[in-house]
């Protein structure tokens, strides 16, 4: 019955609002008790009472004993005559109850205002008055008795019973708002428990977000979780597409020529010494893709081995650009490394080195002859900057947004060769920057180039113990 959040909650609820009603019941009937509520009213409406009874206007003031003990035997309550100077005159019941030292303070309105004294006994006692002639007064008294407030009096019985009526409307009333209460978050969870069910199918699946601030944040955090679970699928069922075509056509290549060494369709040794060639030319392609979707495998699972030194990227750009000299001599492109002096950073030399190489050669093969390759670089808030600008085409916005994904080419059209890359070196890069706490960022602008920006922090002095020091990426 109870498995349910919605059948909890509203139990909690209900169970809540028993015991305060309960709380406040009791507390209500407490005070009372404490208060003398109750005999207070008693005691002033019987007095009053008194008052406006002609007999006791005709009474005989002569003889005081005889009209408080008249008074206490027609109310019930302990009479007094208090004389001008606060002193008892006479008590109708002296004989029994302690007696008072004096009574310094006297009701000014008959009967209105009720008022405590303790007697010579330690007991505590309420009582009102009414000015009689000539400076005496005549109390009404009665002993607290908090108990019989509690149990005995009408009041408490007529407060009970108004207690029971509006606390049963207040409880019908709470548990309808409960209800809607527990609904409201009840009704959206189960809406993305459903929908996890779905997600768990392979379905996309959006859901609403709606209810308490808590539960639509959920809600939101749910669909970003179910666009990228789906978004990873799809570059699951794309990788495995890409990986399967990227194959194919160099597996078709390796077939067909040994296919046509083996029947003798390449009987010259020019047409062998050809088909050897590819042969070799489409099997290292191969080779080095497998070994690029490795080395993409272990970034991803983070089990990549980065060797961390002390790297001067001063160096390693002047190297880099240095190896793409011939390249970029024959692709009649001008390459400049304009970055200034930078301090050293912590990272693995080689995989830096593999991040530049990919994206200079890059911009070499997208840059027209006679157009230039800048390299420029500064430090700004604790970062190494370093920006690898072309004079190319640009890139589509459309196509920067996906640059970085696996297999992804901007030239589609480009013929397979034995330079013939597949759409992995950015992604690689990609994932080389971030193992060293950095990001790679493209900006581009069709007919003016692109700019490939690389951010790497620097090293802190702390950072010397931990240099020349295999870590696990």
């Amino acid at each position: 019955m109870f498995s349910s959040l919605r059948a909890r909650l509203f139990s909690g609820f209900a169970l809540v609002i028993a015991v305060v009603l309960v709380i406040s019941a009791i507390s209500l009937l407490l005070f009372v008790a404490r208060s003398n509520l109750a005999s207070r009213l008693d005691l002033r409406n019987t007095a009053g009472k008194l008052f406006d009874r002609e007999e006791f206007r005709r009474a005989n003031y002569d003889n005081l004993d005889d009209l408080v003990a008249q008074i206490d035997e027609n109310i019930g309550f302990r009479t007094l005559v208090i004389g001008p100077l606060g002193g008892v005159v006479a008590d109708s019941r002296g004989d029994e109850e302690a007696g008072f030292s004096a009574f310094h303070k006297i009701p000014s309105d008959p009967f209105q205002e009720t008022l405590t004294i303790t007697d010579l006994g330690g007991r505590v006692w309420f009582y009102t008055g009414y000015q009689l002639p000539l400076g005496f007064s005549l109390v009404i008294m009665e002993r607290r008795q908090p108990l019989r407030d509690l149990v005995g009096s009408p009041i408490s019985g007529e407060l009970l019973k108004a207690l029971a009526q509006s606390g049963a409307v207040a409880m019908v009333v709470a548990l309808f708002l409960a209800f809607l209460i527990s609904r409201s978050v009840a009704s959206p969870l189960k809406q993305i428990s459903e929908a996890s069910i779905q997600l768990a199918k392979g379905e996309k699946i959006y859901v609403e977000p709606q209810g308490p601030m808590e539960v639509r944040r959920l809600g939101e955090v749910f669909n970003e979780m179910s666009a990228q679970v789906h978004a990873s699928q799809q570059s699951q069922r794309d990788f495995v597409a890409n990986v399967s075509h990227e194959l194919k056509t160099p597996l078709t290549s390796v077939q067909g020529f040994a296919q046509a060494i083996l029947d003798g369709t390449a009987g010259t040794p020019e047409a062998q010494h050809k088909a050897a060639q590819v042969i070799f030319d489409e099997s290292g392609r191969m080779y080095r893709m497998v070994l690029d979707l490795l080395d993409l495998a272990r970034l991803d699972a983070g089990t990549a081995e980065l060797v961390m030194d002390v790297v001067s990227l001063d160096l390693l750009l002047d190297a880099v650009v240095e190896r793409f000299a011939p390249q970029s001599s024959q692709a009649q492109v001008e390459i400049k490394n304009q970055s200034g002096s930078l301090p050293l950073i912590n990272g693995d030399g080689d995989r830096l080195a593999q991040v530049f190489n990919n994206l200079i050669e890059n911009a070499i093969k997208h840059t027209p002859a006679g157009g230039k390759v800048t390299i420029t670089s500064e430090v700004s808030k604790g970062l190494v900057v370093v920006n690898v600008q072309d004079s190319g085409p640009g890139i589509p916005p459309e196509e920067a947004a996906r640059i970085f994904e696996r297999f992804y080419q901007l030239d589609k059209a480009r013929k397979g060769g034995p330079s013939h890359s597949v759409g992995l070196g950015l992604t690689i890069a990609s994932q080389i920057v971030q193992a060293h706490s950095g990001e790679i960022l493209v900006r581009s602008e069709v007919g003016k180039g692109s700019i490939f920006t690389v951010r790497l922090p620097v090293n802190r002095p702390n950072d010397e113990s931990a240099l020349s020091k295999r870590v696990q990426g």
